[in-house]
């Protein structure tokens, strides 16, 4: 069996999990977050732990791959996710009013994007962007999109960008 099959997700304080007809609905302080359990899948749960169980040898990744996918369900209903993004360049500016993010990435015109239902966006500086919610997924599409705007260029390594990301740069051309 996967490695990672066989750890037991453990579950916090607060945080239930329920199984109704091979759908996994948890809730938790932070939201309520469902999904739909693989046919050769079944969970065991046992006081505050859960196991995921192959039906047999040929569901021995898919295994893996739910127990990762609940336990960033548990993660995200317990604590929540965030992704930080970081704007570089000489006028580069973000600002939030109410849900919709209004960026200056040197075109002529703002660039508008509204924030999805359960997503929350801060701009706690003029050059830092957070993106937090409960579902890891949405959390990092909706960073992926806002970094798609204008995403960091090779040579002066303007655009944006992770906040830990490197961004290999490439010497100018020489004439």
């Amino acid at each position: 069996m996967s490695r990672v099959a066989k750890a037991p997700i453990t579950l916090p304080s607060g945080i239930e999990l329920k199984v109704v007809g091979g759908k996994i609905n948890i809730k938790g302080p932070k939201g309520n977050l469902s999904l739909q359990l693989h046919p050769g899948i079944t969970l065991v749960q046992e006081n505050s732990e859960v196991r995921v169980k192959p039906a047999n040898d040929s569901h021995m990744a898919m295994a893996g791959t739910f127990r990762a996918l609940i336990n960033n369900l548990v993660t995200g209903v317990s604590v929540g996710f965030e992704k930080r993004l970081t704007l570089v360049g000489v006028g580069y500016r973000a600002q939030v009013q109410g849900k919709t993010l209004s960026l200056a990435l040197g075109f002529s015109h703002p660039v508008e994007y509204v924030a999805p239902e359960g997503i929350t966006i801060e701009a706690p500086s003029q050059t830092e962007v957070i993106v937090k919610g409960c579902d890891r997924q949405r959390v990092g599409q909706v960073a992926a999109e806002i970094r798609a705007f204008r995403p960091p260029e090779p040579y002066k390594g303007k655009g944006v960008r992770y906040s830990d990301e490197h961004v290999a740069r490439k010497e100018a051309k020489k004439a």
